[in-house]
């Protein structure tokens, strides 16, 4: 699943070790860090949003719960695999050289087994406690991300998270399918605005991480085609993003108050894209990233609301 978050990279080859051994103990913290935790739990929110929309009324507990277990640490064992491809570029780069891998305080082998045993725990979850189309379409979706993104598209083409993004915007599939044991065209629709969002989303970053993505030779977008493209591609995927976001609305799945809040959200999020439009505003890039991640969240959040207001208030 993709963490939109990160900070790319290579190593010798797709994959390699660290050569020197932890400089100290592994603490909890530096596993809990290489999870990507903040990453995670957005995903995770996305999932269980859509597990709201995918029934009428409340929630049956058991597939919720271990459905929410089982996706999150889906993405946590991803996230850790991610940390071991990318730990040399991750140790150039001014972000997240930082990261416990760069610094010694994690073993590729410590990262790598703890990534397979919550991953294991992952499918044995979603096996046992919710149904196995989840389990399986789990399980693609960290391949996904972990080995087809990370390890070839990440470095292969300019448009890897474009491609790559299909893997992030699982989650309210996967929530869907947790709750009803299926794949619905609602379901698809919340993929759809979580896989238009990603680019601007990253895009963002990447113009203002362009020079480390440069240094460790990852083809960003900024990178291979410059920043002035990148910018005009940002406004033209939130573009869409905003008239996608209606078609819940215009299909039923949602009512007047995610209509109000999407568009209110939708004008908002496009705003900063067209500030970031100016060159001459360089701390742009970094905040429509940072606003990208609060719209999302909003969008989401207001679909709850939307959904369970008639329960409780009529």
């Amino acid at each position: 699943m993709t963490q939109s978050n990160n900070e790319a990279g290579s190593i010798s080859g797709t994959t390699g070790k660290v050569e020197a051994a932890p400089d100290r103990s592994a603490t909890l913290s530096d596993y809990l860090e290489v999870t990507k935790p903040k990453v995670v739990l957005l995903l995770v929110f996305t999932a269980i949003v859509g597990m709201v929309l995918s029934v009428p009324g409340m929630l049956p507990l058991q597939e919720t719960f271990f459905g929410i277990v089982g996706i999150g640490l889906a993405s946590a064992s991803a996230a850790a695999i991610n940390h071991v491809v990318d730990q040399r570029a991750d140790a150039q780069m001014h972000r997240t050289r930082n990261r416990p891998l760069p610094q010694g305080n994690l073993s590729s082998e410590q990262c790598l087994m703890f990534a397979a045993a919550i991953g294991l725990a992952a499918m044995v979850v979603l096996v046992l406690f919710v149904n196995v189309l989840t389990a399986v379409l789990t399980f693609f979706s960290l391949i996904g991300y972990a080995c087809v993104y990370t390890m070839y598209l990440k470095r292969a083409t300019p448009q890897n998270i474009v491609i790559g993004g299909a893997a992030g915007a699982m989650p309210p599939v996967l929530g869907w399918a947790a709750i009803t044991g299926e794949v619905t065209a609602q379901s698809l629709l919340l993929f759809l605005i979580v896989f238009i969002w990603t680019p601007p989303h990253f895009w963002a970053l990447a113009i203002h991480r362009r020079d480390d993505y440069a240094k460790v030779d990852i083809p960003m977008l900024p990178v291979t085609h410059g920043n002035e493209y990148t910018r005009l591609q940002i406004l033209l995927y939130t573009i869409l993003l905003v008239l996608v976001t209606i078609v819940p609305y215009l299909i039923h799945m949602s009512g007047l108050i995610y209509l109000v809040a999407a568009i209110a959200l939708g004008i908002w999020f496009l705003v900063h894209a067209i500030k970031t439009m100016n060159p001459d505003l360089s701390k742009q890039p970094m905040r429509m990233f940072m606003v990208s991640i609060q719209y999302l969240m909003g969008l989401f959040g207001a679909l709850l609301v939307d959904h369970y207001y008639p329960l409780f208030f009529h």
